[in-house]
């Protein structure tokens, strides 16, 4: 379970906070979206779970625990990080994907390959997993990368999953392949999905709307499109930029 208790947040130097009094539970094994507007707070929000920040007031907990009592190392292990700044190391792609997990077999870095969706286009190198990155020409493509961090998340196999997804600056087709990884890395998993677009969060167990650093609904996709409030406006809008585009 994760949990934020009147978490407040600002950043150094700003005169306005990011987050305002934020109270929000994600139970084991669900989902919750965040959505709304360029500057609303959401990556902020996700990224305090990582413990990248620390609230300026309030918590973050896990199973009840204040993330400030756990030790980095603990965190680390139980929270994984997914978003399109992807970091490969200047080796190769088999110990790029060890890094998560130094003692994981062959086996297991192929099997985690699969499930992110990049193994064929791994096997298809050359060299396979023991090509280099960033030698002898070879250039990954964003979701290329993505997939490959995804595969060294699934090696990791943390309970809890931030994902920035990020995915608006691919095309379709690769874009559906990340799509399919993130779902079958989600599965199971608590997840706090930051959602750049809404047609990836209706299957969210929970959704909720961040406006100016402060959450202003809550609910299912469903519900939430009843109240015809801020995300009922915002899926109407997302809409008719798809049939503008489609016209």
């Amino acid at each position: 379970d994760v949990a934020f208790r009147g978490v407040d947040f600002t950043y150094a130097a700003a005169t306005v906070p990011t987050l305002c009094n934020i109270d929000l539970d994600v139970p084991a094994g669900s989902t919750l979206a965040l959505v709304g507007a360029t500057g609303s707070g959401k990556t902020t929000l996700g990224y305090l779970v990582a413990r990248l920040h620390d609230p300026t007031a309030g918590s973050v907990t896990i199973d009840s625990v204040d993330l400030r009592h756990l030790a980095s190392e603990n965190i680390a292990d139980l929270v994984g990080v997914v978003s399109q700044e992807t970091y490969l190391f200047h080796a190769t792609i088999r110990e790029n994907l060890r890094f998560a997990k130094p003692d994981a077999t062959d086996d297991e870095i192929v099997a985690a390959a699969r499930t992110a969706q990049i193994h064929d286009f791994i096997d298809g190198l050359d060299d396979g997993y023991d090509t280099m990155v960033g030698e002898r020409g070879y250039r990954f493509s964003g979701g290329e990368k993505q997939r490959i961090a995804i595969a060294r998340t699934v090696l990791r196999n943390p309970p809890i999953l931030v994902l920035d997804e990020a995915t608006s600056a691919l095309d379709n087709r690769t874009e559906r392949a990340v799509q399919t990884a993130l779902d079958g890395l989600m599965h199971g998993r608590t997840t706090i999905l930051i959602a750049h677009r809404l047609s990836t969060v209706r299957a969210a167990d929970a959704i909720a709307v961040l406006d100016h650093g402060i959450v202003r609904e809550v609910g299912s996709h469903e519900a939430l499109l009843a109240e015809d409030g801020m995300y009922a406006q915002l899926v109407r809008a997302a809409d008719d930029v798809v049939d503008s585009v489609a016209a």
